[in-house]
């Protein structure tokens, strides 16, 4: 494929294909459980290189927008690393990465709790300030208001993965 050229997708489901693969062994119980979570994990590698690819130039990756985007909705523009970690769901090792990155780029500063000695806070800078809110404008435009699905389809989709998600133990 010459640089530059469209990619072209496959003339049929490969997904499909094995689903049917799944049902001819004799695992029929379980093709369609296997199409999902398959669909699932192509449709995250599409729509992670969507993000990658908007939020690359800006120099930012998810996790620190994420980061970014959390303290930016928080009442004082700071929180305790702890609570970053809990509110994203990641392990304090992942959040202190994040920080490190965000703060070595002057997008956040991090500061002793004056309440809990034993806690650090972490707060927007002005610089991260106007990031999160190109980055969220160049998110908004070229990826989360462009999915590629109807309305109703993206609602069905978010209720169903708010379901799984649930049953899960997420929240």
């Amino acid at each position: 494929m010459a640089a530059g050229a469209p990619r072209r997708g496959l003339p049929f489901d490969p997904i499909e294909a094995a689903r049917a693969q799944w049902a001819e062994r004799g695992w029929g119980d379980a093709a369609d459980g296997m199409a999902a979570v398959t669909s699932l994990m192509r449709a995250h590698q599409i729509v992670l290189a969507r993000v990658e690819s908007t939020l690359r130039p800006l120099g930012v990756t998810f996790a620190r927008y994420e980061v970014l985007m959390l303290l930016l909705f928080s009442r004082r523009g700071a929180l305790p690393m702890k609570v970053i970690g809990s509110r994203l769901q990641v392990h304090p090792t992942s959040v202190t990465n994040a920080v490190d990155r965000l703060e070595s780029a002057a997008l956040v500063t991090r500061t002793p709790s004056a309440e809990d000695r034993r806690a650090v806070l972490v707060a927007l800078t002005p610089e991260g300030r106007a990031l999160a809110e190109k980055a969220t404008a160049a998110l908004n435009d070229e990826v989360f208001g462009r999915l590629g699905l109807p309305g109703a389809d993206l609602r069905t989709l978010l209720r169903v993965l708010t379901t799984l998600r649930s049953g899960a133990g997420d929240f």
